[in-house]
């Protein structure tokens, strides 16, 4: 009777392994369902991302005001006329060049 026990005991183990460490198994599942949703949440910023792009792109071939935006904040550009004022931070410290 013991060696009946012994047998079946281990013919399930034998049965069950693949279950739980085989090639398909739970533990493999497990990995790549968490893969899976990591790789969907980079996905979903990157949409996200391309949107924003994409709206950029429109708002720069539609209109000129897009393009005056960038060129006053981007590349300090003004317009004829008018008067510039840049106003310093006094929290941030200046750069070594300028404390001569």
């Amino acid at each position: 009777m013991r060696w009946l026990t012994v047998t079946l005991v281990t013919v399930i183990l034998a049965l069950q392994w693949p279950l739980w460490f085989g090639k398909g198994s739970w533990l493999r599942v497990w990995q790549l369902d968490k893969q899976l949703q990591e790789q969907r949440a980079t996905t979903q910023k990157l949409v996200a991302r391309n949107a924003a792009l994409d709206a950029e792109v429109r708002d720069l071939k539609q209109g000129s005001d897009a393009i005056e935006e960038r060129a006053r904040n981007e590349l300090g550009m003004i317009r004829n006329g008018e008067v510039f004022f840049q106003l310093l931070d006094p929290s941030k410290p200046s750069s070594p060049a300028n404390r001569r």
